[in-house]
């Protein structure tokens, strides 16, 4: 085929590291055009705006706004065809239903197929620290390189008729790590803490830890804190035993164990590149007993 065009875009914005690694590497094998985030958006899933700020960038352009937004208006607000949205490098693996669900990353590639464009979502992980942090110390190139060869192969195999997003994490310490399709693993819980519990100290002996003190979120959401009010924090758990952003890679088989061959996370676990195919759309699910329901309704 002619030379691929490809819209490249992330959610760590457009001063990233990951980034940068991607567009010189995928600039070897498509003609790139960059609308990306003016700052960090990580986690915002496929949130959009009603307005946004555009301003010209040598690459393309930045968007004060989502990775959703910079796909929304690279697809309807540049007169340009494109074949394929990219994004990426994440700073940090996408792994997991409940994770890939809520990605800036990944979401900007369903916004994509939502639009009618496939799209490969490009998160980077190490295989023993687990998240690439702070990213300036890590090398993306590796990545980078098997988004670029995979965009080539995949593009000219015709995958992307087929599969409205590819969600690939790959390792940035692995010399030759082996490639496997994998499925999103269902894997998710929440700690809720009050300020004030005991579960919660501090280190120091204090009853409230220092993410429950600081106020900003709920000061930056207009909500205040009065005195009937009271700051309850929202801990993700996306991984067993591990709460936040601890490291959930300890080398032991018992964890390796836990995450059957296939899925995403096991691969992680392995040091493999894992390339899950997905849908865009939510699928329609069936219950006979609902079924049953209704009809006597």
């Amino acid at each position: 085929m002619s030379t691929p065009r490809v819209l490249l875009t992330n959610d760590d914005g457009i001063d990233a590291p990951g980034l940068a690694a991607l567009y010189e590497q995928l600039t070897g094998v498509a003609d790139v055009t960059v609308v990306a985030p003016a700052n960090e958006q990580s986690g915002v899933g496929r949130a959009r705006s009603k307005r946004a700020v555009r301003r010209s960038h040598p690459w393309g352009y930045t968007i004060a706004g989502t990775p959703a937004d910079c796909v929304a208006y690279g697809l309807r607000g540049l007169d340009e065809d494109f074949d394929l949205v990219v994004s990426g490098c994440n700073h940090g693996p996408n792994a997991g239903n409940y994770v890939v669900g809520r990605s800036g990353t990944v979401g900007a590639g369903v916004e994509a197929g939502f639009l009618g464009t496939p799209a490969l979502a490009v998160s980077a992980y190490h295989a023993a620290d687990f998240f690439v942090h702070p990213p300036e110390e890590y090398d993306f190139s590796r990545p980078s390189r098997i988004a670029a060869e995979l965009v080539d192969r995949a593009l000219d195999a015709g995958v992307f008729g087929e599969v409205d997003l590819v969600n690939l994490n790959a390792p940035v310490d692995v010399e030759d790590p082996p490639i496997r399709i994998t499925r999103p693993y269902p894997d998710y819980d929440l700690v809720v803490e009050h300020e004030g519990d005991v579960s919660a100290a501090n280190t120091d002996g204090g009853t409230t830890p220092a993410w429950l003190e600081d106020s900003t979120d709920v000061e930056e959401a207009g909500d205040g804190i009065d005195q009937d009010g009271e700051v309850v924090a929202l801990h993700d758990s996306t991984w067993p035993d591990v709460v936040g952003f601890t490291n959930p890679f300890p080398p032991t088989d018992e964890y390796r164990e836990r995450y059957p061959v296939g899925s995403d996370r096991r691969a992680l676990m392995d040091g493999a590149v894992s390339v899950s195919p997905l849908s865009v759309t939510m699928d329609a699910g069936e219950s006979d007993r609902l079924a049953g329901l209704l009809e006597d309704w």
